[in-house]
Order: C-alpha cells, then sequence, then structure tokens
C-alpha cells in the first residue's frame, strides 16, 4: 500500500462518503465537476473536441499518436444521477494515450430528470452511430466504471440478445451489476467501503429507475446472457460494497463461455483509476488494463 493511498482514504471517507450520502443530484454534479478540473489532468497533448453520435453529444479525446480506427468507447459512472465525460476524460485520455486509441464518452441523460430507459438508449444510440460510420467492431473497446460500467456490460447483453456484433472486449471498473443490491458485499462492506453510502444506494437507483424493474438486464447485467461474448476484464477493491456485483458478474459471464479476468485489490477506493495523477495504485491499474487491451487487439 502507497503512502498515498495511506493518505486519500481517510480523505475520501471523511469527506467525500459524507457529500455522497447528503448530496443533492445538482450538488453533486457541481463538486465532481470542479473537482475534475483542480486535480485531474490529462497528458499533454490532448485533444478535446464535442461530437454527436446518434444525437448523442460525445467527448472525443485524441492525441498525435493514436490509431484513427481504434476506438476505445467509455461510459462514465456517477450512480446514473452526476457524472459525465469531463468528470472523467483526463482518466480516459491517459487510457487511450497508452492503448494509442481515440477515446469517445457519451454524455448520456442522467436521472432524476430523465429516467430509465434513456442512459441504455444513448449509449446504444452512440455505438450505432459508430457502427454506421464504418468504425468495425472489432476494432471498438468498450469500458465503464461503476454506473458506467452497469451500461457498458448492459450494452454487450443487448446486443448478445439481438445477435448483433460485439466490441473486441470490455471492462469495467468497480462496476455496478445488480440494482437490487442483493450482493453480500452491500451489506457486510457498508463500514469498510471509504466512498460509496450504502444507505444512499436505494434511492439514488429509485431516482433512475421511476419504478421500471430492477433486473433488466441494460442496467443490471448480472441478469443478462453473454453466451458468445468478448473478453472481459474486471477490477475492484475487496472493500467495497459493490465486491460481489464484480464476483458475481465474472461467474456469469464465466458460466456463459465468457473469458475473463478480474483482480479484487486490497483495500482500494471505489474507482481509484480515476485518481491517477497522485495515486501510484491507480497508474498501475491503468497500465495492466492497456497491456490486456493491446493483446485483445492484437
Amino acid at each position: 500500500m502507497s503512502m498515498m493511498l495511506r493518505l486519500i482514504n481517510p480523505w475520501l471517507r471523511f469527506f467525500e462518503k459524507r457529500r455522497i450520502r447528503k448530496g443533492t443530484p445538482a450538488g453533486l454534479r457541481r463538486v465532481l465537476e470542479l473537482q475534475a478540473r483542480l486535480f485531474f489532468r490529462a497528458p499533454r497533448g490532448t485533444v478535446r473536441k464535442w461530437i454527436s453520435l446518434g444525437g448523442v453529444p460525445c467527448l472525443e479525446l485524441s492525441s498525435q499518436d493514436v490509431q484513427p480506427r481504434k476506438v476505445l468507447l467509455y461510459i462514465h459512472g456517477g450512480g446514473f444521477v452526476f457524472g459525465s465525460p469531463n468528470t472523467h476524460a483526463a482518466m480516459i485520455a491517459h487510457l487511450g494515450q497508452r492503448i494509442r486509441a481515440r477515446a469517445i464518452m457519451p454524455k448520456y441523460r442522467l436521472a432524476p430528470e430523465h429516467s430509465f430507459p434513456a442512459a441504455p438508449q444513448d449509449v446504444r444510440a452512440a455505438w450505432d452511430a459508430l457502427i454506421r460510420q464504418g468504425v468495425e467492431p472489432a476494432e471498438i473497446v468498450l469500458g465503464g466504471d461503476s454506473a458506467g460500467g452497469a451500461l457498458a456490460f448492459g450494452l454487450i447483453a443487448a446486443l448478445q440478445a439481438e445477435g448483433a456484433a460485439q466490441p473486441a472486449a470490455v471492462f469495467g471498473f468497480s462496476p455496478l451489476t445488480d440494482l437490487t443490491f442483493s450482493g453480500q458485499s452491500f451489506k457486510e462492506n457498508a463500514d469498510s467501503d471509504v466512498l460509496l453510502p450504502a444507505d444512499r444506494a436505494a434511492e439514488m437507483a429509485a431516482m433512475f429507475l421511476h419504478g421500471q424493474s430492477a433486473t433488466h438486464p441494460s442496467v443490471s447485467p448480472l441478469f443478462g446472457d453473454f453466451k458468445g461474448g468478448p473478453p472481459a476484464w474486471i477490477t475492484v477493491g475487496d472493500t467495497e460494497i459493490l465486491l460481489d456485483d464484480s464476483r458475481r458478474l465474472a461467474e456469469r459471464l464465466r458460466a456463459d463461455g465468457v473469458a475473463v479476468e478480474i483482480t479484487v485489490r486490497h483495500d482500494l477506493p471505489h474507482v481509484w483509476p480515476v485518481l491517477h495523477n497522485i495515486l501510484p495504485e491507480a497508474r498501475q491499474t491503468l497500465d495492466t488494463l492497456a497491456e490486456w487491451i493491446t493483446r485483445q487487439w492484437s
């Protein structure tokens, strides 16, 4: 455990976990956007451009060394109620640089203003638009964190159900995979999780679902069918309330014949790669993931 991690975990518990527990969606959005501007830095030379894919605003990140046909389609997290491409752009720019791909991040509609199925519809619209533009599915890697992980693996489940072409690979940082919150770690790690307050999850899910089923595979991929799906990579911390979401999804994927790599890291906070500017473990995880993605494209 790095010295920086020893400092960050208490800070997250005292300040950020309390903020998430008490904050309104609008307030959480403002704070996270400000934090991203202050603390997260993309690599020098990163080019940012807003584009539209299927009517969905998307942030495109690229650099001089990218291979234009290689695409990283990344879905940000935030409990379906906060977060944006801006809040995750620096992390994804670093990953895109490592794999020499342009990154595209949909700005999907958030709850409570836009409830289910707005978010998965926007993600699917961006995917379909990429394919219509002539990007080969085998040249796309799909990923997401937390709620964005739910949407990423949910898209895989939807494509599989339709028999549609799928990306080369899919990955998740601490993905949310079960909106029924039935994993044992949701209760067992309620105190040890330094960032996510378990007692706020049901409220945020209700804002998003607005009375719809919590087991729909597009947002609870644990209930999806992945037979014939692409290789998957997942990482999660052992103190997270979403630990079992990752473990059980990996089991489900393997049962469906999917090649899965899952790494459980000790005492790391929810979606720690976003802290790449200050946390050595975050940079190590991005390096490991980049190597895995490169192998899928080789």
